[in-house]
């Protein structure tokens, strides 16, 4: 006779290869404008940034499993950089599956989510071992201060200090990040430099190229210029030797 409640305790711990990790959550980014736009473009900054190191994969509000075989424990960082590994697409974050956490984590607060932000949040990154947890406030309104970082240190988080330009520095990332009226500024201190977004790369790269061919028509005038001039002397050169020549000639005939 089968023994119904073993059945029952055998089938309700699949194998993990049966258990479905959701790639999205069901909840839409209910967040500002300016929220979202800062967000974005600090993803696509860093995208842009490691784009000739194939293994750092940079995401963001991609879910993280963190536990195999339970769906539950999950958590989607706003910003992840993760070194070692390759950059393809991914529809979820498997810990087990990748060998590693990401070393840098990054949440834009809101009002909604920056007290979890503060508490569990960081707490739980702590014990996976992601190494910098940075927090920003796009609007201003709900962190102690719009930016605040943390790096790991025996196992628990330590506040970053800001350096002598305001700015926190992510030993990590190799970069330092910076609040400005625009919003958030990442810069490197290695190539002394701020970083830019395909965009607004695109954008420097077509002023550079208007600028080059301004200052090219600009040097085509002037050497058009140049070359009127001295055609305007030689003509003049001509004028003068053909009249000698004519006051040479009536000498000439006098004699």
């Amino acid at each position: 006779m089968t023994d119904y409640t073993e059945e029952r305790r055998i089938s309700s711990v699949p194998a993990d290869t049966h258990i479905y990790y959701p790639d999205t959550d069901g909840k839409p980014m209910a967040v500002s404008d300016l929220h979202r736009d800062i967000l974005f473009g600090t993803i696509e900054t860093l995208k842009a940034h490691f784009k000739q190191h194939p293994d750092v994969y940079v995401s963001g509000d991609i879910l993280m499993y963190y536990v195999k075989g339970d769906p539950r424990q999950v958590v989607a960082p706003d910003v992840l950089v993760s070194f070692g590994l390759g950059k393809k697409r991914r529809n979820t974050y498997l810990v087990w599956v990748e060998g590693k956490t990401p070393d840098f984590a990054m949440e834009f607060s809101s009002k909604t989510t920056y007290n979890e932000d503060l508490g569990p949040k960081m707490d739980l990154y702590a014990s996976l071992g992601i190494q910098d947890y940075l927090l920003y406030d796009a609007e201003g309104l709900y962190l102690p201060s719009p930016i605040m970082g943390y790096t790991l240190v025996d196992g628990k988080y330590s506040p970053l200090t800001g350096n002598r330009d305001g700015g926190l520095h992510s030993a990590v990332l190799g970069l330092d990040f910076h609040v400005s009226d625009e919003g958030l500024g990442l810069y490197d201190p290695v190539a002394e430099a701020w970083l830019q977004t395909p965009a607004e790369s695109a954008e420097a790269r077509a002023e550079q190229e208007a600028e080059r061919a301004e200052q090219e028509a600009e040097r085509a005038d002037t050497a058009e210029a140049r070359a009127e001039q001295e055609a305007e002397r030689a003509d003049a050169a001509e004028t003068e030797i053909a009249k000698l020549r004519e006051q040479l000639e009536r000498l000439q005939t006098r004699t």
